[in-house]
């Protein structure tokens, strides 16, 4: 598939069965109960503002998504700001554009927000993702992520 058309619009709540079937096809393993939960702070708070969007073929197959949250204020950042927690693209869609397009989607409806900065974090050994990222003008950030086993 060289060349596939598709549109971009606000991830939905009947969107979970597709969203987990495009995770469940990237990963090899569902993750529904995180997905569950996700839409469940999505679309089940009363303030829900819309920061994640979907991608779908003409036909209205979704082939694709980006999820992230907002933040105002949090950990001692005085901007607003936003993170890219959850990106998907079914892999028979991958290396059209899909994945780069939802990135363009949601940095132009955050800065429309007045969003400032979006952070994400990637696995240190996932070059793929990496290469993704660097691609759409993320880099290293002036902060690091610290973690410990308990």
């Amino acid at each position: 598939m060289s060349d596939v058309s598709f549109t971009t619009r606000f991830l939905r709540a009947d969107d979970l069965d597709a969203v987990v079937a495009i995770d469940q096809k990237v990963l090899g393993s569902s993750r529904r109960q995180y997905y569950e939960t996700k839409f469940e702070k999505l679309f089940g708070t009363p303030d829900y503002l819309p920061v994640s969007f979907a991608a779908e073929t003409e036909d209205g197959k979704l082939i694709g998504f980006v999820m992230a949250e907002l933040y105002i204020g949090q950990y001692g950042i005085s901007q607003e700001g936003a993170t890219l927690d959850t990106i998907g693209v079914d892999p028979d869609y991958q290396k059209l554009g899909v994945g780069q397009t939802l990135i363009n989607e949601l940095l132009d409806h955050l800065r429309q927000l007045g969003v400032q900065k979006i952070n994400t974090l990637v696995n240190w050994d996932d070059y793929q993702m990496i290469r993704f990222f660097s691609t759409n003008q993320f880099a290293p950030s002036r902060t690091i992520n610290l973690e410990r086993e308990l």
